[in-house]
């Protein structure tokens, strides 16, 4: 059995694709970030959308390639499954950014940093976790990795049942609260993809440690 090392040596195709798809997801978590702090700059979400692009991209590259190539060092399955839960992050940041756009005035004066700090540190995580890919010599950085991943994640649960709970204790009209829990939702949701593509990474290295 080939060794993971040996699959993701230096200069090999998948792991540059791979590495290329968690930098468009890291890429459309900070311009729907932007995004919020400015929703009515569209130009954002024009960069959101190419980013996206990008990453359908890639994710075809990588589809080919499977195609073409005979033997690899990782289950097919592994790649195709790791490249699909990254290309869902910034599929739910494009559905992000829509929503912001679309709720206009509806979502004026709501302090959404916090949520924008839990994306951040989940798109950073696992970024981080597809790089390591190339070297697994140091297991403890790739544990440490997911283990704030698994944090955040804990936490965006945590935070988004007290915002619930403050929306239906009937602090906003039903329309505005209807939205603000549509944009919460898609908040926590853009972490508990980056979660799911680090519980497949972590899936990968079990299986050939």
């Amino acid at each position: 059995m080939f060794s993971i090392q040996q699959f993701f040596s230096k200069g090999d195709r998948f792991q540059e694709l791979l590495e290329a798809a968690a930098q468009e997801s890291h890429e459309s978590v900070r311009l729907v970030i932007e995004l919020m702090k400015s929703p009515r700059n569209t130009q954002n979400l024009d960069d959101l959308i190419l980013a996206r692009r990008k990453e359908k991209k890639i994710s075809d590259q990588i589809s080919n390639e499977l195609v073409k190539t005979f033997i690899t060092g990782l289950d097919r399955e592994d790649i195709e499954s790791l490249a699909r839960a990254l290309f869902r992050i910034p599929k739910t940041s494009e559905k992000l950014a829509e929503r912001l756009v679309m709720a206009g005035k509806h979502l004026d004066g709501i302090d959404f940093s916090r949520q924008a700090d839990m994306m951040t540190k989940a798109t950073d995580a696992i970024h981080e976790m597809v790089k390591q890919l190339r070297n697994l010599e140091d297991m403890e950085k790739m544990k440490t990795f997911n283990d704030r991943l698994q944090l955040v994640e804990v936490e965006a649960d945590k935070y988004m049942n007290d915002l619930l709970r403050d929306l239906y204790g009937g602090k906003y009209d039903a329309i505005r609260a209807i939205v603000i829990r549509d944009v919460y939702e898609l908040m926590e949701k853009v972490v508990d993809r980056c979660h799911d593509a680090g519980n497949v990474v972590m899936q990968i290295v079990l299986k050939n440690s």
